[in-house]
């Protein structure tokens, strides 16, 4: 289910690239944050950016399943304000992949679920030098994940 949550646009110049990435355990401990456009920063530790997010996820998923008239088979996948869009994957084992980007690039499941099959599970789950549950480490992931970010056809160094 996407959700809206719509204002008034201003007149702005059509930017597209991605602002930042977490990935979470089932637990909501932030394995892994990278952020490439961030123009705005929260104000607040990264420890408690990380559990505001997690906790807004978890109270959407929560509502989006409860209010749904249908039965839903992926449910909460994307939210959208007037200036970012916020994409959402969910493993079957509960990791949790989100991206936030422009209002301009269309929907990223495809995207975070080849970040968690190619990246995710190669590089951390199929390395014992990488335990799980723990914030990842791994250079080998992160450089990936960098290249891979900056491959995307949406991603911009110079948006803003």
């Amino acid at each position: 289910m996407l959700l809206h949550c719509k204002t008034v646009h201003r007149n702005r110049k059509a930017e597209m690239t991605v602002h930042n990435l977490y990935i979470f355990d089932r637990n909501g401990s932030c394995l892994h944050y990278s952020e490439w456009n961030r123009k705005k920063q929260a104000g607040i530790s990264k420890e408690e950016e990380f559990k505001l997010m997690y906790g807004m996820l978890f109270s959407i998923r929560s509502f989006v399943s409860k209010m749904s008239p249908l039965d839903m088979k992926d449910g909460f996948l994307a939210f959208q304000t007037s200036r970012y869009k916020l994409h959402y994957y969910e493993t079957p084992t509960g990791v949790k992949v989100v991206m936030n980007t422009d209002l301009g690039v269309p929907n990223c499941r495809d995207i975070l679920h080849q970040i968690y099959s190619t990246l995710y599970v190669e590089y951390i789950v199929k390395n014992p030098l990488c335990p799980l549950g723990e914030t990842l480490q791994s250079e080998l992931f992160n450089s990936r994940l960098e290249a891979f970010i900056r491959a995307l056809p949406f991603f911009s160094a110079r948006a803003g």
